[in-house]
């Protein structure tokens, strides 16, 4: 079984952005359902132009952690589930990668209805694994739903101050 242990801070500022690759990201949901996600996605790599499509199915976050599959499927596949069967508003983002160490950060841009949101994510082997939280990183929103990608379809985060 695939496990994703995430934890994901709000970002007080840009010092993260010179050392940074970015790729876009589209993202919509085929399933919302409380107990688990379907979602598909298209990742536009800047650097060498490719784009790739995948399907990942998530269980129901416990603390930082989930049950994560993940699997590439054709781009045609993915461009025609995103237009035709996800939910509406599909997540727009830019991705930026910032290795530290042994780990990754990975910054998320979001654009669109949740445009002016700046999440920074960092996927660990263990929930009490020690890294290094360098000082761009604020505030962390891993305990709170508002934050994850799927509450922003439903929630985003243009319309929390209306």
């Amino acid at each position: 079984m695939g496990k994703e242990i995430e934890r994901k801070f709000l970002v007080k500022h840009e010092g993260w952005r010179m050392d940074a690759e970015r790729a876009r990201y589209r993202q919509g949901y085929l399933s919302l359902d409380e107990e688990r996600t379907v979602r598909v996605r298209t990742v536009s790599q800047e650097a060498n132009g490719q784009e790739q499509g995948y399907l990942t199915i998530k269980g129901k976050t416990v603390g930082a952690g989930r049950a994560e599959y993940e699997y590439e499927i054709p781009i045609g596949d993915a461009h025609e589930l995103l237009d035709k069967l996800c939910r509406r508003p599909l997540i727009e983002k830019f991705r930026y990668r910032v290795p530290q160490g042994e780990l990754t950060w990975e910054i998320d841009e979001f654009l669109g209805e949740n445009a002016g949101l700046v999440v920074a994510e960092i996927e660990l082997e263990d929930a009490d694994q020690l890294f290094e939280r360098p000082d761009w990183v604020g505030k962390e929103v891993t305990d709170d739903p508002r934050y994850s990608n799927a509450s922003l379809v439903q929630h985003p985060y243009a319309r929390w101050l209306t």
